[in-house]
């Protein structure tokens, strides 16, 4: 934390002389670490500096929330506090809003060096995949590190879901946007929290939240099982007129490949009503600890 904001801090200069004002607003979600000693010791030095911090962990989306909310500024940035969003780029984000007309900037690394292969594989895929499936634009390789004006802030706080995808939402409210390409860069401090599964099921819920392409897929699926089961079975009539007779096997693999089908489409429809389920009970998306 204070690596982040001696890092931050130094772009203050530059945005004094624009005659804007920093404020950083740190989010704590559920850590149990000295995040809080941290942010209370910057505090001290720099009355800028605000808090939320979480009675438990309640997931990077709600912090995404709980930042925008707490942020009371014309102008608002995301960021990760490990570094691996340079602060040195603000000055040209704020360049390109206020010089250029545009109502955000948003940042894509253009590699993935120091990532696991098999990690951004999988996330080229995903990107691929969200392209053809959704309407909702999804740039590959995209961070959550953006610069965004009030009324962008203001669109993207009105969505008030519970199971919420930032990728998505910064692309379905829209808006001028502007992209700014870098290498990527490790983080300074800390490991990461997101395991291959989790980033797995995060996938999944920006797949379901910004596309019904699943819902039409049990129809194919149908459809093939159903042409496939007719295709078996008229080897199988085959088979009895030869004489070579039907093997039990070959049953218990026709009925293992329907029951598949069956159950994969009821996987499917399961997973939209679940959502469904939990937007029904219309919690709270997070709830504060301690905040200043």
């Amino acid at each position: 934390m204070p690596l982040f904001y001696a890092e931050t801090i130094k772009q203050d200069a530059f945005f004094k002389a624009k005659n804007v004002e920093l404020e950083f607003v740190f989010v704590n979600d559920g850590s149990r670490d000295k995040t809080v000693e941290a942010v209370k010791a910057l505090r001290e030095n720099d009355e800028r500096v605000h808090l939320i911090s979480f009675s438990r962990n309640f997931g990077k989306e709600a912090a995404i929330y709980a930042g925008f909310e707490k942020a009371s500024g014309d102008l608002v940035v995301l960021m990760d506090a490990d570094l691996q969003d340079p602060p040195a780029l603000l000055p040209e984000m704020y360049s390109h809003i206020a010089d250029e007309g545009y109502d955000s900037v948003g940042s894509r690394r253009v590699t993935r060096t120091g990532e696991p292969p098999i990690r951004s594989w999988f996330a080229r895929r995903f990107y691929g995949l969200m392209k053809k499936i959704s309407s909702t634009e999804i740039v590959d390789g995209a961070r959550d590190y953006r610069m965004m004006t009030r009324k962008v802030v203001d669109a993207i706080l009105s969505m008030k879901e519970y199971n919420r995808f930032s990728k998505g939402i910064f692309g379905w409210v829209g808006f001028k946007t502007k992209w700014l390409e870098y290498e990527n860069i490790n983080r300074v401090a800390g490991e990461t929290k997101w395991s291959f599964w989790k980033l797995f099921l995060y996938s999944l819920d920006g797949i379901m939240a910004f596309s019904t392409a699943p819902l039409a897929l049990p129809i194919v699926m149908g459809l093939l099982s159903c042409f496939a089961a007719f295709v078996l079975l008229v080897i199988l009539i085959v088979r009895a007129a030869l004489g070579y007779g039907v093997t039990v096997l070959t049953l218990c693999c026709v009925m293992c490949f329907i029951g598949g089908v069956i159950l994969g489409c009821m996987g499917i429809t399961a997973q939209y009503l679940g959502k469904l389920y939990l937007e029904s009970k219309d919690r709270p998306k997070y709830l504060v600890e301690e905040e200043f």
